[in-house]
């Protein structure tokens, strides 16, 4: 089996617990973000020496930039399998902002039309959408997507959807949407798709494809530091034409053409849609850390992925004081939500984060009205919490990745067992 754990920057960084000892550092918080690839790091120090500002500049410092950061569009559109002279791969912060600049421009086309969500997005793939016609589809008992219900709602609304929006994978469950099952029946009723990509992209083989097909998808939105490359740099993909008729949702140096006081003719994109001095670095290191994706093998992560989710699954269901909040791990990444009866989501992660050396995040995971339907909490429940203890409903959160081990799952058990025989002891410390 191939060791993934050397390709990491820290994997086996030693941390101080409470005893005062060191211990490995156990990271179960991939889903918010990921150390970056040793290689991604290397990539940067051989480009520094060569940074510079970008576009317009004669100086050969300049030049190198310049051609580092347009092919890395090339490199993106290759990786997510999508025509590149067709196809505006915008550069934006994190998939936070590339979905509020979708938003943004397409709210100037359509005003007043209706924008299809669902239940279990994450708050950035749904707050920015509130100023549209907003519906949302909804989950079953288990938190997985009713593509029954997207169809009603297509059927209902047919000819004013002006978009569906959906998560790839779900950051509270781990639940892989059938995005090109969907694309296929949101086209069928004539309106688009985009597919939040954070937790999706990093984990899976993804394709955008081509326009022709009933299957592609409209666009994508994801981010680097999801993905090995924490250095502030995010995608937004969607095709040329569409961004081409929209305006900028910002505007500055760079996204302009001709410029009088009383005329503006808008570039072309992805220009006129990346204001300001562009984060080159950021790009640079996407670029190697789809490069090194792309040499271990998308399939092969996921399938190893795959295994580690499979274990901790099992393993946790094997212990009666753990809630699990997925029904299974089938077509999933690797993300386990659950909680230990009587105690509190954030004081358990408290108490492995001090006592083992094991980081894990607790709460609602910006996934508030999807962690109230997984719970069955009513909203005047979850108010009277915040109101009286100042402690809001939630869960703990496994999320692994490719360096993640069989071991580290092992010794998870044993902390969480440890924590339930001693369970008055940790919550007189830690509550």
């Amino acid at each position: 089996m191939f060791n993934y754990r050397k390709l990491i920057v820290g994997a086996d960084t030693p941390i101080k617990i409470a005893n005062g000892q060191y211990v490995k550092y156990v990271n179960f918080d991939n889903a918010a973000t990921t150390p970056p690839f040793i290689s991604v790091v290397e990539d940067l120090l051989s480009f520094l020496p060569y940074y510079s500002s970008i576009h317009r500049g004669m100086g050969i410092k300049s030049q190198i930039s310049t051609k580092a950061y347009d092919d890395a569009r090339e490199s993106v559109a290759n990786f997510v399998e999508i025509d590149a002279r067709k196809a505006s791969i915008i550069f934006v912060k994190n998939t936070t902002e590339a979905i509020n600049k979708l938003s943004n421009m397409l709210y100037d086309k359509y005003k007043g039309g209706i924008v299809i969500s669902t239940t279990m997005e994450h708050h950035s793939n749904d707050l920015p959408w509130r100023k549209f016609n907003i519906k949302y589809v909804d989950v079953d008992k288990y938190g997985r997507l009713s593509i029954e219900d997207l169809k009603y709602k297509l059927k209902k609304y047919r000819g004013k959807v002006v978009l569906v929006t959906v998560t790839g994978a779900s950051n509270v469950t781990g639940y892989k949407n059938p995005i090109y099952d969907i694309a296929r029946i949101v086209h069928q009723y004539g309106s688009k798709l985009l597919v939040d990509g954070a937790q999706f992209v990093p984990h899976s083989p993804i394709y955008m494809g081509d326009e022709c097909s009933d299957s592609h998808i409209d666009y994508l939105a994801f981010s680097a530091h999801k993905m090995y490359a924490p250095f502030g740099i995010g995608v937004l993909i969607g095709s040329k034409d569409e961004f081409n008729s929209c305006n900028p949702d910002y505007c500055g140096g760079g996204t302009v053409d001709v410029v009088t006081h009383d005329f503006v003719k808008w570039a072309s994109t992805p220009d006129k849609d990346e204001a300001g001095s562009p984060n080159v670095i950021g790009a640079v290191a996407l670029v190697s850390a789809i490069n090194t994706l792309q040499k271990l093998d998308m399939n092969l992560i996921e399938e190893y992925e795959k295994s580690i989710l499979h274990y901790a699954y099992n393993s946790l269901k094997s212990i009666p004081e753990v809630k699990l909040y997925c029904d299974n791990c089938n077509n999933c990444v690797g993300i386990v939500p659950f909680n230990i009866n009587g105690i509190y989501h954030e004081t358990l992660s408290k108490i492995l984060s001090y006592e083992f050396g094991i980081a894990v995040r607790s709460g609602c995971f910006c996934a508030q009205p999807y962690i109230q339907k997984l719970l069955n909490v009513p909203i005047e429940k979850t108010i009277k919490m915040m109101e009286e203890h100042g402690r809001r409903p939630g869960m703990v959160r496994l999320s692994f990745s490719l360096y993640n081990t069989f071991d580290e799952i092992d010794y998870l058990v044993y902390a969480l067992r440890k924590i339930i025989n001693y369970k008055n002891k940790y919550l007189a410390k830690y509550n």
